[in-house]
């Protein structure tokens, strides 16, 4: 159940963007850190139970990779923790790659989540009538990558059917890997053409074509983009006069806790937790009705 994918495309256009340019650009680790729990909590309202294992066997190794990386390249930073081939590893080094390695999976989990809420039907209804041409790459780009691995995996079972990866030589597992390969890619080559000249068929992209949408406005959406609004607003405002402001060179600053500066933490960890307080609604609203049949 999406009980967020819902709103209307315009809502969720406005409310992921949101989040995704106050996490990518505001190096604050307050609101870095609800950035990340949010789409954490987000991906698990959306993902199965049995992608679990794989995400986490993911994420976590990437981000000690990310922490760790930057503490080795750079040596900024007046607190040393220890010396490494003569070079100095600081703690404000480790901090900001840390802080780093929250933001890059952050925005990660929340663009997982932008793929799974706004599918291509939606871009195409945003976007469609001002920029057709571009929105229909766009959304076909978004989703060509979990076609091509539906696809593949298809493909795959479909020749271990037909006796081949049999072997456990690994040349013999290469040259099945580069069948499985080639095959993909005839399949993606088709693919667009067959796109492509359905979209002409039915006339997409000229002038005084009409398009048949699904989506309507309803107040709730109005609700929500109200609420989005505001709340970006409080942040930008604390953003814009400085109150969320957080050095990591040459020194660690302190963590402003000005009144507005709380707000606008309040502001964006409301926002960030938002998808998933809605889902939580949903599912126990679905259960309490279910109970009463």
């Amino acid at each position: 159940m999406k009980a967020f994918s819902d709103y209307h495309p315009l809502v969720l256009l406005v409310y992921f963007l949101s989040i995704l340019i106050v996490a990518m650009f505001v190096n604050n680790p307050v609101i870095g850190l609800f950035a990340l729990f949010g789409g954490i909590l987000f991906c698990i309202m959306l993902s199965k139970r049995s992608e679990a294992a794989g995400n986490l066997g993911f994420y976590i190794p990437l981000f000690f990779m990310v922490a760790i990386t930057n503490p080795l390249f750079s040596h900024n930073g007046v607190t040393p923790l220890f010396f490494l081939n003569g070079n100095p590893v600081t703690v404000e080094a480790f901090a900001y790659g840390v802080a780093i390695a929250v933001m890059v999976i952050g925005v990660m989990m929340w663009c997982k989540c932008y793929s799974a809420i706004m599918t291509s039907d939606k871009f195409l209804y945003l976007f469609g009538k001002a920029i057709p041409k571009l929105s229909l790459v766009l959304s076909m780009a978004l989703r060509f990558i979990p076609m091509f691995k539906r696809q593949m995996h298809k493909v795959s079972r479909a020749q271990r059917s037909m006796g081949l990866y049999s072997s456990k030589s690994f040349i013999d597992k290469i040259k099945s890997g580069m069948r499985v390969f080639m095959a993909m890619l005839s399949w993606s080559l088709e693919n667009s053409i067959e796109t492509s000249a359905s979209m002409k068929a039915r006339g997409y992209g000229l002038k005084g074509r009409t398009n048949f949408s699904l989506f309507r406005f309803y107040p709730r959406d109005g609700a929500l983009l109200s609420v989005c609004v505001v709340l970006l607003g409080v942040t930008v405002a604390g953003i814009i006069t400085g109150d969320t402001a957080f050095y990591y060179y040459p020194r660690i600053s302190e963590l402003t806790l000005t009144p507005l500066a709380v707000a606008v933490y309040a502001a964006f960890g409301i926002m960030s937790f938002l998808p998933f307080m809605i889902e939580v609604k949903e599912a126990l609203k679905w259960k309490y009705y279910i109970s009463k049949i």
